[in-house]
Parts: structure tokens; C-alpha cells; sequence
């Protein structure tokens, strides 16, 4: 072959390989920041990061795409029927905004992608109440007077105007009670549900979902009980583990195979302080086969207790289903790194796939909340007052994983440090995102290395940033 005719063959191949070489050479990463003394406020930085080889001595986080660990269903927070109240009173028009900014992912929008909805109210709602209320001595068996009527007042409609933003949010449904004639102390706080109606209260859930879904929000999942070794809230219910392995085993389970709910089962729903509650259940054969995962708050215990839970039974799923997050009024810092660094990082490097702070709204006096046992000190992730609004830590620490970490990423590998804790994704689209704090007293100069090249940069003490490439 002629060097005219080799030439041709040749050129296209080592112009690929130029360009690859060159994309490699020119790989940059963006930067979304948020500094301890609110100067800047999840903010993307004007500044490029580049790759390249560094000679640096600086601490290096290794990102490693090849090690993948567990699947990210999305970050959010819960849809309190408080929330929803605050929310549906609103001007439509700036309701409208308010809903793009949190659950939209372009531009400044932080692309909430999962929620959690009380079934019945919670301890954040103006009254307590469940789907089928009956007058003192009276029972409902056949469910004759279900209804999810409060609901239809907010959280539906405010439901149905997220999913116009966002069709694929997930969505997971905690019962705080069981209608209180169901329940041994026929009251709304505390009591044990009544062995003969463990059928009935199945049939209850049911009735839920698909009365959800006959409004068009599908219901991903549900826990069985919200914090079940609690029932000083109102509402609440005392669920120890034996007797919720039962009512799944033999009501709830079979309940849901029998309609064909597709609904997931995820059990405990409480603090990391009690690991061997999920365990307890999961290691009980006809039990296990209905659940999907359990759910994990963090009150109590140590983060590190959910891989205990993962190591014991890998088949199954983690997820962290609440968390409450707040900060001084008016502060002139913002303690950005503790809920990032507790459950952002710290869930999801102990296999979670999700996070869900508590709660998404209230008003400056944090209300509403329940009589005897409601939350009086429940900052929402924003606080709505008619219609102004004023972001709060719970939506910064959420928005630094929510707007880059979307649904069906993976976490992937990366080394951890005490000064500059940290995690990564890898998108469905191929981005690695990494979300690192600085919680020690000083600024941290360091390099982040991915194939072979790294980048340099600073975090100021107390910063979260979240990087892009």
C-alpha cells in the first residue's frame, strides 16, 4: 500500500484517537457550593475545574466507577398533610413556582425526587384523623365508611400538581395509626391494633393504595408503621416486632398478592438503635418473602447499624425514611455539613437508596402539629408564610444530592476521610457526581482523582460541595 492510500486509512483512526486523548486531557468538572457563613447558598461556581496530572501532596479522594454498591431511588422529604395545607393556600401562581423550584431539575430548580405521605394524618397535621372514623363505640369491619376525604382538601391536589412536574417521583406512604377502634386502648395515641382486626387493617391499606391510585398518585411503597416503639406521638400505635412479622405474614402480605399490589413492604421505619427489630423479621422465612427492605431513622443509634442490617439480609433493601433537620432562626451561619455528612453521605454509604428529610413545610410558629404529642418544633425544608417563602438547612442539604444524584443512579466507589467526608454516584447518563463536607476547622485543600487525573481544589471549613463531571 502506497503512503497516499495508507494515509487515507489511517487519518480517521488517529484523528479518534487525537480527540480522545484531547476530551481526556480537557475533562472538567462544575461545582455546586454551599458556605457555613451563607455567602453562598448551593450556588454553582463560575470557576471550570480541570483534570490533569497533579504532583500535589494534598489529600486525594479516589472515585472508582468499576466498584458500584446499591441503586438511588431519589432525596427528598415528607409531604406532611401540614405541608400540603400551607402549600394548597398559596396563590396559584407562586404555588406553581414554589412546586417547579423543588421538584424541576433545570436551572436553580433542586429536582426533588421522592416523597414520603402520611396515611391518615400524622403528628403534622391540624387534627388527627384516619379513613375511617367511627363515633366512640362503634366499629367499621367491612370498611363501609372509608374515605380519604381530608386528604382530598391538600394533600391530593398538591400531590397531582408534583407529579405534573415530575411523573416518575416515588412515592412512599407511612401509616402514624390504625383507626382508633381498631386499637386496644381505643384512642388515636398509642395502644396495640386488636389481633381481629389485623385482617381489617390490611384490607385498610388496601383500600389506600388503591384509592391513590383511582387519583392517579401510585403509591411505590408503604412502611407498616411509623416508629412502631413509639407511641408517645399523635397519632402513634405500639408495634413490636413479633407482632408486625405477623400481621405481614399472615394479613398484609397475603392481602396485597391477592389484590395484585405491587406496592413494595418495607418494615420498622424507626431509629438505627435497634437494628435487631428488621432483622428479627426478616430472618422469619414467611415474613421476609413479602418484604421489600426496611426503613431507618436516626434519633438513635449509629448510621453504620443500617449495613448491619444490609450485611445480615444483602438481598434486601435499606432506605432512610426520616430525619428531622433544623437550624437556629436567623442564624448567621448554616450547619450545612451535619445532615449532609449524617445522612446524605452517611446513609448512603450504608446502602441506602434513598434519603427523606422531615418534613417539606410549616409556618414561622412551625405549626400545624397535633394535640398530645405533636412535633411544636418541626422546621419545614421551607417556611411558608402566606406567600413568602424562606429556604431552610433541610432544603440546602437535600438539594446538594437531589438535583445531580437522579433516580437510577449508583453509588460508586470512593475513599472516605474524618476532615472531608464524602460520597459518589454515577448518573443513568454517565455523570459522576461528588458530594463532599468539610467538617473540620480549617479550610481543606485536596485533589479529586478519577482515571488517572485529578483535579485541585479548596473547601472553606463547615462547606458542602457537590461536584459534577
Amino acid at each position: 500500500m502506497n503512503k497516499k492510500i495508507r494515509s487515507v486509512f489511517l487519518w480517521p483512526l488517529l484523528l479518534g484517537a487525537a480527540t480522545a486523548v484531547n476530551a481526556q486531557k480537557n475533562m472538567q468538572a462544575s461545582l455546586w457550593l454551599t458556605k457555613a457563613d451563607r455567602s453562598v447558598l448551593f450556588e454553582k461556581q463560575k470557576d471550570v475545574l480541570s483534570f490533569k496530572p497533579t504532583g500535589n501532596n494534598n489529600f486525594t479522594i479516589n472515585v472508582d466507577d468499576k466498584q458500584t454498591y446499591q441503586p438511588i431511588d431519589g432525596f427528598g422529604f415528607a409531604l406532611t398533610g401540614g405541608s400540603a395545607m400551607h402549600i394548597i393556600r398559596m396563590s396559584a401562581n407562586n404555588r406553581a413556582a414554589l412546586l417547579k423550584e423543588l421538584f424541576a431539575t433545570n436551572g436553580n430548580n433542586i429536582g426533588v425526587s421522592y416523597i414520603r405521605l402520611s396515611i391518615g394524618a400524622s403528628d403534622l397535621n391540624e387534627k388527627v384523623f384516619s379513613y375511617d372514623d367511627m363515633p366512640a363505640g362503634q366499629t367499621d369491619p367491612t370498611l363501609k365508611h372509608f374515605d380519604l376525604g381530608p386528604d382530598r382538601r391538600d394533600v391530593i391536589p398538591v400531590m397531582k400538581q408534583i407529579l405534573a412536574i415530575n411523573p416518575a417521583i416515588k412515592i412512599l406512604g407511612s401509616p402514624w395509626s390504625p383507626p382508633a377502634w381498631m386499637k386496644t386502648n381505643e384512642d388515636t395515641r398509642g395502644g396495640r391494633l386488636k389481633p381481629e382486626y389485623y385482617t381489617t387493617y390490611a384490607k385498610y391499606l388496601v383500600k389506600y393504595i388503591q384509592g391513590m391510585k383511582a387519583q392517579g398518585i401510585p403509591i411505590d411503597a408503604i412502611t407498616i408503621q411509623n416508629e412502631p416503639l413509639h407511641p408517645g406521638n399523635n397519632p402513634s400505635l405500639l408495634l413490636p416486632a413479633p407482632d408486625e412479622a405477623l400481621f405481614i405474614k399472615s394479613n398484609l402480605g397475603p392481602a396485597f398478592k391477592a389484590t395484585g399490589i405491587k406496592t413494595k413492604i418495607i418494615l420498622y421505619d424507626h431509629n438505627a438503635d435497634r437494628p435487631d427489630y428488621p432483622i428479627f423479621i426478616l430472618n422469619d422465612p414467611a415474613a421476609r418473602k413479602y418484604v421489600d427492605g426496611s426503613g431507618f431513622h436516626l434519633y438513635g443509634g449509629d448510621i453504620e447499624a443500617l449495613t448491619d442490617v444490609h450485611n445480615a439480609h444483602p438481598d434486601k433493601n435499606i432506605y432512610f425514611t426520616e430525619q428531622m433537620v433544623v437550624e437556629p432562626e436567623n442564624s448567621a451561619t448554616i450547619d450545612i455539613i451535619s445532615p449532609v455528612k449524617r445522612l446524605i453521605i452517611g446513609a448512603t454509604r450504608n446502602w441506602s437508596r434513598n434519603v427523606l428529610e422531615w418534613n417539606l413545610a410549616a409556618d414561622p410558629d412551625y405549626k400545624p402539629y397535633t394535640d398530645r404529642g405533636g412535633c411544636p418544633s418541626c422546621q419545614g425544608a421551607v417556611t411558608i408564610d402566606k406567600d413568602a417563602i424562606k429556604r431552610n438547612i433541610a432544603y440546602y442539604s437535600i438539594a446538594h444530592a437531589s438535583k445531580f444524584v437522579r433516580p437510577g443512579s449508583v453509588r460508586i466507589a470512593s475513599n472516605n476521610s474524618d476532615k472531608l467526608p464524602n460520597v459518589a454516584f454515577k448518573t443513568p447518563d454517565g455523570k459522576k457526581v461528588l458530594i463532599v463536607a468539610n467538617t473540620s476547622d480549617s479550610a481543606q485543600s485536596f485533589n479529586i482523582k478519577y482515571q488517572g487525573k485529578a483535579l485541585s481544589t479548596t473547601l472553606d471549613k463547615g462547606s458542602v460541595g457537590t461536584y459534577i463531571w
